[in-house]
């Protein structure tokens, strides 16, 4: 089925291959739940959804698609769910917000089965793409550095430097420190230890204790949150959230599909500039997002951290199959999880790390060109500042039209954009957000 001798590989190789790349990515299984937590979802509902989610996902991409790439709730997207759609409207509860990411899912799936995704991707202009993506880098980042208290409130400037002599900020700079040390070290799973040293010194210093024990059998306290396509819609056509779907489809659209692309090209396992099943490694995408919103989690993603797996030799579905099956056995920790996830310091060294790694994307703009900078520039700014990921893409595709019809050069713009722009000045001007 899976091919091992056509792809130059061994059940033993993969095997290796699946528990490295679980363990660069297990990191999710704690920070995922802890944001969506900030969301108002129970901390025990966003892990279980997140490990089926995952399980979900990586199963289809290991069965249907035969590539080593797990997938997983994307960084990013639980942040712009958390913060953007529950936080910053009261009116909107993580349920109703459910709702979009289900719709979102469906989308995604109908999208997967045409080449109008394909279209779309090509569409959006390469500094914007990676504009989100390091813009999403540094919100992020902002965010582990304020659940840290490395940054605190300031009364004049807003943010400013917290109290280092805390007892949890000292923590997270030291957690902080063994992670980067790690890091530089090349060692797989660098982030995943990097907690687990974290967590062994805060279990020493009386910061993280195990009151609930180690081990539970899986939970989902509000049971299934969504599943009628009907009352979904009906949800987002109610609360207008059709902005929240298209920032959702956006992201996820460009960052599964380069993902897919740069990690199967590290395989070796493109042919003739193509992409080996494709069309199913989407749809595996799409149903690990609507399966996970079902039961409260954010959309899923596919992991660039599957890199490592392939970097260990990892060529086929089966490194997948090892991934799927070792966040099942991790369902069965979520006390030990849920503890971790009580101590921020733990958890806001690996946020504050991913988000350096996510800010590289800005060395692709051609910073020479001002009407294709200024843009990208304006999506990596508002996103921290305004603690919307939505507006940082509203402006940025706002702004790109109207500085190529300005130089003249309208006619190079594709059609989408000009949608794109008029439909998120309407929601920036007329729309809550």
């Amino acid at each position: 089925m899976f091919n091992f001798k056509t792809h130059n590989t061994s059940v033993k190789t993969e095997i290796i291959a699946g528990i490295t790349t679980f363990l660069t990515m297990a990191y999710i299984i704690v920070v995922n739940p802890v944001i969506l937590a900030d969301g108002g979802v129970p901390f025990q509902q966003g892990f279980t959804a997140t490990i089926i989610a995952a399980v979900v996902g990586s199963l289809c991409m290991a069965l249907f698609a035969n590539l080593p790439v797990a997938i997983a709730p994307g960084m990013g997207l639980n942040a712009y769910f958390a913060y953007s759609v529950v936080q910053a409207n009261g009116n909107v509860d993580f349920k109703i917000a459910f709702s979009a990411v289900f719709v979102t899912g469906l989308l995604f799936l109908l999208l997967s089965l045409t080449k109008f995704r394909t279209k779309l991707i090509e569409a959006i202009p390469q500094s914007l793409k990676y504009a989100i993506t390091a813009g999403i880098g540094l919100f992020i980042a902002f965010i582990g550095l304020r659940m840290s208290g490395v940054i605190a409130d300031h009364p004049a400037n807003l943010v400013g430097l917290g109290n280092l002599h805390s007892p949890s900020v000292i923590l997270a700079l030291v957690g902080l420190a063994i992670t980067l040390v790690l890091m530089s070290l090349n060692i797989n799973g660098a982030l995943f230890i990097g907690m687990l040293i974290t967590g062994i010194i805060a279990y020493f210093t009386g910061d993280l204790s195990f009151k609930d024990g180690i081990t539970s059998m899986p939970q989902l306290p509000e049971g299934v949150i969504v599943w009628n396509p009907i009352t979904a819609v009906s949800d987002v056509i109610k609360y207008g959230l059709y902005t929240v779907i298209f920032s959702f489809l956006l992201v996820t659209l460009f960052d599964t599909t380069g993902t897919l692309l740069g990690v199967t090209e590290q395989a070796g396992l493109m042919k003739n500039g193509k992409l080996p099943n494709a069309g199913r490694a989407l749809l595996s995408d799409s149903i690990s997002t609507t399966v996970g919103s079902m039961f409260g989690t954010s959309p899923t993603t596919a992991y660039i951290e599957s890199s490592a797996g392939v970097a260990a030799g990892g060529r086929t579905g089966f490194t997948t199959l090892i991934v799927a099956g070792l966040f099942i056995i991790a369902a069965f920790f979520s006390p030990l999880i849920g503890a971790v996830s009580g101590v921020a310091a733990i958890t806001a060294p690996s946020l504050i790390i991913v988000g350096s790694l996510m800010i590289g994307a800005v060395r692709h703009i051609d910073w020479e060109q001002f009407d294709e900078a200024f843009p990208a520039f304006l999506v990596i700014l508002s996103m921290p500042l305004t603690s919307s990921i939505a507006t940082g893409i509203a402006l940025g595709f706002i702004s790109y039209p109207l500085m190529k019809i300005a130089r003249g050069k309208f006619r190079d713009i594709h059609p989408f954009i000009y949608v794109f722009a008029v439909l998120f000045l309407y929601q920036l001007v007329f729309l809550p957000h």
